[in-house]
């Protein structure tokens, strides 16, 4: 049986390879890995650090160096971080020098139309697991579309939005319906 920080990385190592469109496309598998399969984590403190890695500057995949973190501490991290990054890494290097040599073919530009939706379905399914695990209920869930219809209907602030939501959920617990 593999040490933990070892089954840490072999988790993030296939994920590294299904990240297209970036590394929100690999939350939605990345949970049922750490969550359903592993246990590793609750679905609460994975929300929570999908939160946390959101708030930090940089990759969306950083969340598995977070995770890492929070199952195995500082070897974890290094495991999930080389697991996330590293085959990608290798693989971008690789395909940037053929997509370089072929650029604007017909077969890549077909490629590019193709995988835009794969990205799109992906990172939806990525919401929809990142909904269902909110601890809110259907308050939080509400509070959450709502957000989400005001982000892409206009040009609000985000932190306006995650401020709201908070008192929201402090007048509602105030008022005793939480």
């Amino acid at each position: 049986m593999p040490t933990l920080p070892l089954s840490i990385f072999l988790v993030f190592l296939p994920l590294s390879l299904v990240t297209i469109g970036g590394g929100q496309s690999a939350i939605a598998d990345m949970h049922r890995q750490i969550v359903e399969v592993h246990h590793w984590l609750s679905a609460a403190q994975f929300v929570d650090a999908f939160a946390i890695a959101r708030l930090a500057p940089g990759p969306g995949s950083l969340i598995a160096t977070l995770i890492g973190w929070q199952i195995a501490g500082f070897w974890g991290a290094i495991a999930a971080t080389i697991g996330i990054f590293g085959p990608t890494a290798l693989l971008i290097y690789g395909v940037a020098h053929i997509w370089s040599r072929f650029e604007g073919a017909r077969l890549l530009l077909a490629l590019e139309q193709g995988l835009r939706p794969v990205a799109a379905g992906m990172i939806l399914a990525a919401g929809y697991v990142l909904m269902q695990s909110l601890e809110g209920g259907w308050i939080g869930r509400g509070i959450a579309l709502a957000s989400t219809a005001l982000l892409m209907a206009t040009p609000v602030n985000p932190l306006l939005l995650i401020g709201g939501g908070a008192g929201c959920f402090v007048g509602l617990h105030m008022l005793g319906l939480l």
